[in-house]
């Protein structure tokens, strides 16, 4: 019965898209939280993997893997890439993409208390969780990059140099794609977030990993405190948002950088100018 149930779903594109946009519709309530966690988890939600795959459009020549031999929408989610598929930009002086997702928003954090995002304001001691961290960041800049569920999930250094600090923050974790960003309780600055901090010969990087869906959604796997520019860090169990902020003031975007558009990781964000 739930082989045909999916099977008519699979038939019909108009309510598989409508059931699983629902499905990843991500919430700040525990219990509905747990149990998606607990379904994604399960091999019942194998079923599911040929669907979501195709929805939203993942790349299955990139996955480390056939689709058949994923388990679970959870081994799905966290999927490894295959060695090679992503380049890393060499430029000495450059910041790369921690992330494959897209440019929710970006800029220059010139404010004392407050810098806009999505057209509200958020203070960056929140976001942070101290004035002394806040007090690091202002004067540098800032990008936020939004993973859909159908991006690769892992989280990457965007520098070389050394995790400096680690540190948790937050309880809940509610919507945080473009919807949940402008209509939400800031989102970035409340929700489960854990942030690394990774002091460079560029400057100190801030990357702060916003959960969603439910506080452990993020994973750190990190090996060492040394780490090179594209290493792995770590990764979301779910689609989220990565926020770095940039110390210093001389950080200039790349010109390609803008709203909404798709960055892959590994791809220059941007250069300091006196590096």
């Amino acid at each position: 019965m739930i082989v045909s149930f999916c099977k008519f779903i699979y038939r019909s594109d108009n309510l598989l898209k409508a059931w699983l946009k629902l499905f990843v519709e991500l919430t700040g309530n525990n219990y509905v939280s747990q149990l998606l966690v607990r379904f994604t988890s399960s091999t019942w939600s194998r079923m599911l993997v040929p669907i979501f795959a195709k929805v939203y459009r993942i790349n299955q020549e990139e996955m480390e893997k056939s689709l058949s031999e994923y388990q679970s929408l959870h081994q799905l989610f966290t999927r490894k890439l295959k060695f090679g598929c992503r380049s890393i930009e060499s430029q000495p002086n450059c910041l790369v993409s921690p992330v494959d997702g897209v440019i929710s928003d970006f800029g220059f954090v010139q404010d004392v208390e407050k810098y806009p995002i999505k057209n509200k304001q958020i203070r960056l001691e929140e976001m942070l969780g101290s004035k002394e961290k806040a007090n690091v960041y202002r004067n540098g800049k800032y990008i936020i990059l939004y993973l859909s569920p159908r991006h690769y999930h892992r989280i990457h250094s965007p520098v070389d140099g050394i995790i400096k600090e680690s540190w948790v923050l937050g309880e809940k974790s509610y919507p945080v794609n473009s919807i949940g960003l402008k209509y939400g309780n800031s989102p970035l600055s409340t929700n489960y977030r854990r942030i690394t901090e990774i002091q460079s010969e560029l400057g100190n990087i801030a990357v702060v990993k916003v959960g969603a869906l439910n506080v452990n959604s993020v994973h750190l796997t990190a090996r060492s405190d040394k780490l090179g520019r594209g290493e792995e860090l770590a990764y979301f169990s779910f689609g989220s948002t990565v926020v770095l902020f940039i110390e210093r003031a001389t950080f200039q975007f790349s010109p390609d950088i803008a709203g909404n558009n798709d960055i892959s990781f590994g791809k220059s964000v941007g250069v300091f100018s006196n590096a």
